[in-house]
């Protein structure tokens, strides 16, 4: 069951879009701000409003860390803020000048998305600011898009009806009529369909629109071949356009809008609250009970190391271990896999002020068992599976000149001192351009999820 738990009226005209992170609700809105409220309250936070565009604000997204907010607008800008304090990160201008319809980041932060009213899609460096790749669709207005869970491909919809797909360097690898009045929206399940065949990774995409449909299709990412989208099945039977859709972060719930006065939802991460935006300037939120979470498919742990676990793949674990009382607790300590494999009797009463000894004492017990299994997994993680520098495994693996792989960030350090010798050859790089090696990056995750389900 979902209620009604709190109604958010600041807004001078109608809402356009809702987006969560961990701790913060965003909102824009045709009144041509951005609005930022605290979870734990529902409170705008101080530095809010954040007024800079001219005109109408269509959408705004956070980056997947949730510390870095984008907001695009009718006056051709899209604009990172730092929701720290609200300063502006930077103002990146769509090339043709056009009004800007939607942006969305790519899964590990590095790129931005920002489409546009007249089909113009651009590729932003999120770290640079700086214009990476542009292209544009023949026909109609970009409104939608959405990243692949991997990230190598990304797809946007436009007022046309069209489905594009495109990879990171911008090429466009499929072009399918999808919505016979125009896409409203679209978006990727988080969680691949089980069931797929050796070397293929297989993802749900739902796209809905002014057709009054909904349609759910796969897409298969195919190590050596690319990829293939193929139709599934259509939802029909509703009497409106269908304005808005989204996943829930398991992957497990799709969330459709039917009226026309209620434009866009969002739902949070690994908590029990969704947000929906609406004509009337208000932005409703509502709250799942707890049974209906936990009692829905989440995964069984996140597939990576836990010591590599974000603050929302702690409070994910806490749900699967029935500890979902303790959510609010330790994301208000900020409780990261690093921080919980050391918490200890004495931080957990102390610190997190969890007064229960018995409930101390199973938060323990589940802490020692996945401690116990980060020793197994180390000693078993294969050798190719390891960057060369760091010995630890790979989370990001990239191809050096030298033909080996290693974990990007180490190896941008290890170039940044003026190392320009092979860390495996000793021998002088003849580049220093670092190629992401996806295929390698398939075959670690595929690893995690295979020993994770063991």
């Amino acid at each position: 069951m979902v209620k009604l738990i709190h109604t958010l009226a600041d807004h001078d005209d109608d809402v356009n879009c809702c987006a969560f992170s961990s701790s913060l609700l965003a909102t824009c809105s045709l009144d041509k701000t951005i609005r930022l409220y605290s979870l734990s309250d529902f409170t705008e936070v101080p530095y809010s409003p954040l007024k800079f565009h001219t005109y109408a604000v269509h959408c705004c997204c956070f980056s997947p860390s949730g510390h870095i907010l984008a907001s695009c607008s009718t006056d051709g800008t899209t604009v990172l803020w730092d929701v720290q304090n609200g300063q502006i990160l930077a103002v990146m201008e769509q090339p043709s000048g056009s009004p800007v319809r939607v942006c969305r980041f790519s899964p590990d932060s590095t790129c931005l998305v920002s489409g546009a009213s007249d089909g113009t899609v651009v590729l932003w460096n999120a770290q640079s600011y700086k214009l990476h790749r542009c292209a544009s669709v023949k026909d109609g207005s970009l409104v939608a898009c959405a990243f692949s869970p991997p990230g190598n491909l990304f797809v946007t919809g436009s007022s046309c009806g069209d489905l594009t797909v495109w990879d990171d360097k911008m090429r466009c690898l499929h072009n399918e009529k999808a919505h016979d009045l125009g896409i409203t929206c679209c978006d990727f399940s988080s969680q691949p369909v089980p069931g797929g065949e050796e070397g293929l990774h297989f993802f749900q995409l739902a796209s809905c629109g002014q057709d009054c449909q909904i349609k759910i299709w796969v897409i298969s990412f195919i190590h050596i071949l690319g990829f293939e989208l193929k139709y599934k099945s259509t939802l029909t039977g509703h009497c409106a356009p269908v304005l808005a859709c989204a996943f829930s972060h398991d992957g497990q719930m799709l969330l459709f809008l039917l009226t026309r006065y209620v434009t866009t939802c969002a739902f949070a991460p690994n908590i029990l609250l969704l947000a929906t935006g609406s004509m009337d300037k208000t932005v409703k939120i509502w709250q799942f009970e707890k049974e209906t979470l936990c009692q829905a498919k989440i995964p069984d742990q996140p597939k990576q190391f836990t010591e590599n676990w974000s603050e929302d793949d702690v409070s994910n674990w806490l749900c699967t271990e029935g500890l979902e009382d303790l959510v609010d607790i330790f994301k208000m300590n900020n409780i990261d896999g690093r921080e919980l494999l050391n918490l200890t009797k004495e931080s957990l009463a102390d610190d997190l002020k969890i007064e229960s000894l018995g409930l101390r004492s199973k938060v323990l017990r589940k802490i020692e068992e996945l401690r116990t299994k980060v020793k197994t997994l180390s000693s078993e993680i294969p050798d190719e599976f390891i960057c060369p520098i760091t010995r630890e495994l790979m989370k990001d693996p990239v191809i050096a000149s030298d033909g080996y792989s290693y974990e990007k960030e180490a190896m941008e350090n290890w170039i940044s001192k003026k190392k320009r010798t092979s860390p495996m050859t000793n021998l002088v790089l003849s580049s220093m351009i670092l190629t992401p090696n996806r295929t390698l990056k398939m075959a670690i995750n595929r690893w995690l999820s295979e020993t994770h389900q063991k």
